[in-house]
């Protein structure tokens, strides 16, 4: 009989933290390249508090976005996509979702309309960081229930 190892044809399917570490990697990588239609490549970290003012109005839905912010999804789209290969790689990129998304959560409620602010963030961004935080806390500890049955069939 002819092996299929090798092919990925015998590979167990995907846990459901290694789907949403996919889905989330997919996501942030298509918002981080359209990101770039919307503001270009000039201006790297413009806002609309200080100079330089280039991407003052740019958004991407209800979010604002600069090319930094743009480069900072595609990096963690590319992650996802990379680590969602395992449950391991997967929990660990929730941990990175986690600690990542929350410290930009603090970081957005202090730099929210100051001058520094390099990432351009509003009130919007802020949600959508604590949400991901969320996430990623659901990726790195939600319960996987094993598909084989390790217990001793001995009688």
């Amino acid at each position: 009989m002819a092996s299929s190892r090798g092919t990925g044809a015998a590979r167990p399917g995907m846990t459901w933290p290694q789907m949403l570490a996919l889905a989330f990697g997919v996501i942030y990588l298509l918002v981080g390249i359209v990101g770039f239609f919307i503001t270009g490549f000039s201006g790297f970290f413009g806002n609309d508090n200080g100079v330089p003012m280039e991407h003052a109005d740019d958004k991407l839905l209800f979010f604002m976005i600069n090319p930094m912010h743009n480069v900072v999804h595609i990096l963690i789209g590319v992650v996802g996509i990379a680590l969602s290969r395992t449950l391991a790689g997967a929990r660990t990129y929730g941990w990175l979702l986690a600690v990542g998304y929350g410290a930009a959560f603090v970081y957005g409620l202090i730099a929210l309309g100051k001058d520094w602010d390099f990432l351009n963030l509003n009130a919007a961004d802020n949600v959508l960081h604590i949400a991901t935080a969320i996430v990623g806390l659901v990726i790195a500890l939600g319960p996987v229930r094993n598909a084989i049955d390790h217990r001793s069939n001995r009688v």
